[in-house]
This record gives C-alpha cells, structure tokens and sequence, in this order.
C-alpha cells in the first residue's frame, strides 16, 4: 500500500498552512473592505419597548442625524416584549456586520441579568456597546384625582389603603425604583403594576385604572405639562430642568430612592472594531449638534456620551454590578 505524502508530511503541512494563511489573508482582507466601505446600505435601529416610550423617542431623534451623517437611512423598529429582551434578542441574533443595532437602555442591560430566572443572551459577551448617548431622570406621577401633593403625602395615603403604581415592565429599572419606594414606605401599602411599555402604563393611568406611575419623564411630560398628570418627585440628585418646580426624592427625605435611566447603542458581539468606531464617531458628531440638543432637552432627556467604546464597556460593567446589588436586596423578579 502507497502512502500518500508520506514522505514528505512536512511540506504537506506547510502546503495546508499556506493555504489557510491565504484563505485567512482573504476573509481578513473582505472584512476590512466591508468595514471600509461600512455603510453601503440602509441600517436598522430596534428598540424592544413600544411606540411613545423614552427609547423610542430618543431613537427618533438620533435616527435622522445618524442618516445626515452616514448618508444611508436609520431606520427605527419597535420589537417590544419581555422588557425590551426581544428585541434585544433579535439583534444579538443578527448579521456582526454593522446594520442591526440597538437603541437600549439600563433595563434589558444591566438589570435584566438578575432579575430574570433565564436570559436569552449575555449581555456582555453577546454585544458590544458603541457608546451611551443619553440619560434622564425617573418620574413619580399620580392621577389628579388621588389625594396627594408629594412624595410624603403619597406615602402617608399608602398607609391607609393600597396605591397602586404602574411601570413599564416587570424586573425593569422603572420596577426595581418601585420597590425602593416600596421600602422607603415601610408598612404602607405600595402596590407594583407592570406594563408593557410606558404608552400602556400611561393610558392606564390617565383612565385613573391606577393611582401613579414611575417610568422615565420624557413621556410624562407633555402630560403634566397640560395637567392630566401631577408630577409629585424626580428621583435623582437634582431637580429635571423640564419640571423645576418638581423637589427630587432626595429634598422629599426619600434619599435611597435614586435612579436615572441611560440609553445606549449596542451590536452584535463580533461586529468589526472599524465599524463600532464609525458608529462612535457617528453618534458623538451627532450628540453635539446644537438641534439634536434642544430636541433632546424639550423631553427631558441631556446627551450623555463616552469617552470610548472600550470606556463604555467598563460603565456597562460597573451599572450590572451595582444593579445587581439593588435587585438582590429587594428581590424584585421580572418572572
């Protein structure tokens, strides 16, 4: 029986090595023009909560400007459900070439690992952030006809009959501030009612169908603004420039109740570091502009970028952590 290049196995190795070399040489070569050449056709942005949220709103505004800069369209698609893990879901699934991402925020993200029993992805090992690009505080609102003025009055009343306040989802940031609520009221009677999406949860409320509501203030503002909704505490530090008239939670004497929520742009793991550095450079030129500033700030909302991608990782690393700690102690579950 002949052996076949027996003989020389060396060079039968060598002869393999080459070749994968080359075809290595070639995939390496493709992707770096495809990156080059990024974008050559239209990009789809998704947002896994539904129409009239903050997500939404924010993506509508980056959307435009984004098309304005790349010279391609940005167009913006509502996958709602599971807290927003669908439509996350669907990106982490998709094409690491650039053209479907995400318009995510703090909950799917950070949040979402621990308090869902199974995730249908990792949030750090399945995407690769871009940047974050804004922020806005949380908003307590209640029904004009529920008697209270303020954070204290909201509690007081708490402890003399159940006062329910919806959120835009189960195990969500909206949730987990709930349930500081819930804590900071002690043996009142704070009662959490999921939606799915903040657009339900405020047609609830306007329907007076529940007491109040605790979801980002872009799509209560316009809301309190014509009186259909009484804002009564901005959970953060400081006062929202929209509602200046509106005391934080921390001027109410409620100082564990704090949170904001941050929006940021995500693709699929593997994307090519020349395509998330194009999309960086995209989304800060766009966070700069003058209009996209004024648009952002009559909802509510502030720019809110990173200095890098690789910067942006460790703040998605740190909010996971912190989250995490906050989910552990309430023992809030999205299922």
């Amino acid at each position: 029986m002949k052996h076949i290049c027996r003989p020389s196995l060396s060079r039968c190795t060598q002869n393999f090595l080459a070749a994968f070399l080359i075809a290595l040489s070639g995939m390496l070569n493709i992707s770096a023009a495809s990156a080059q050449e990024y974008p050559n056709k239209s990009i789809t942005m998704v947002v896994g909560f539904p129409p009239g949220g903050s997500n939404d709103m924010v993506a509508r505004i980056f959307a435009p400007k984004m098309s304005e800069i790349l010279g391609v369209p940005v167009v913006v698609v509502n996958k709602s459900g599971s807290n927003a893990l669908i439509g996350t879901e669907f990106v982490v699934r998709s094409p690491p070439d650039g053209y479907t991402i995400t318009l995510a925020s703090a909950s799917p993200l950070a949040i979402s690992p621990h308090t869902y029993a199974k995730m249908p992805f990792d949030t750090l090992k399945d995407l690769v952030g871009v940047t974050t690009v804004a922020q806005t505080p949380e908003l307590i609102s209640i029904h004009p006809s529920v008697k209270a003025n303020n954070l204290q009055e909201l509690i007081a009343l708490s402890k003399t009959r159940p006062v329910t306040i919806s959120s835009s989802g189960n195990g969500g940031l909206p949730h987990l501030a709930i349930e500081l609520l819930r804590n900071a009221a002690g043996d009142g009677q704070i009662v959490h009612v999921p939606y799915k999406g903040a657009g339900p949860a405020i047609a609830d409320l306007l329907g007076a169908h529940v007491d109040g509501i605790l979801v980002d203030l872009p799509p209560q503002y316009p809301l309190v603004q014509d009186g259909r909704l009484r804002a009564i505490a901005v959970t953060n530090t400081k006062r929202a420039v929209l509602l200046p008239d509106t005391p934080t939670s921390v001027e109410q004497g409620v100082p564990s109740l704090l949170a904001f929520n941050w929006f940021s742009v995500m693709a699929p793991a593997k994307t090519p570091k020349p395509v998330i550095d194009k999309l960086y450079a995209t989304l800060v030129k766009a966070a700069q502009d003058p209009e996209l500033i004024e648009s952002l700030r009559k909802i509510g909302v502030e720019s809110f970028l990173q200095p890098s991608p690789e910067a942006f990782a460790k703040f998605l690393r740190d909010e996971t952590d912190r989250w995490g700690k906050v989910a552990k102690a309430s023992g809030a579950k999205a299922d």
